[in-house]
């Protein structure tokens, strides 16, 4: 299932994939996040309607970075990686950052959003890329 050179299948597996690797990070540093967050454990339980539009907005984004890597010439895991760091610092780093810095919010809780946002664009990068190997 393609769309303008973009696999259909592995948007959808890749948006499991990084949903799955949200849970995971999230799962580890949650407590750190918290913290960082100013947040309560309360305040984080996830309901059903944010876990569904978080996993919309996981679909959208590797929809979206599928096309991406598409048109760098080549889709590969290479690629993919490649572009996912790109777009991780030059994009998703520099707003985390400027966004934080505003908001008066830790480092630590900026290195924990980073990495969480790098893990989910390198694992998109991969499903998106063994798909198209």
């Amino acid at each position: 299932m393609m769309f303008d050179g973009v696999n259909l299948i592995a948007v959808a597996a890749a948006a499991v994939a990084s949903f799955i690797f949200g849970s995971i990070w999230y799962g580890v540093l949650g407590k750190a996040w918290m913290k960082a967050a100013s947040l309560t454990e309360d305040q984080t339980k996830p309901d059903p309607v944010t876990l569904g539009i978080t996993f919309a907005c996981q679909l959208v984004m590797a929809f979206v970075f599928a096309g991406i890597i598409y048109h760098t010439g080549e889709t590969s895991i290479r690629t993919g990686i490649i572009s996912a760091l790109m777009i991780w610092v030059g994009i998703v780093m520099t707003t985390q950052i400027i966004n934080h810095r505003f908001q008066g919010r830790p480092w630590s809780l900026t290195v924990i959003d980073g990495g969480h946002w790098l893990g989910v664009l390198v694992a998109q990068a991969i499903v998106i890329g063994w798909f198209a190997s």
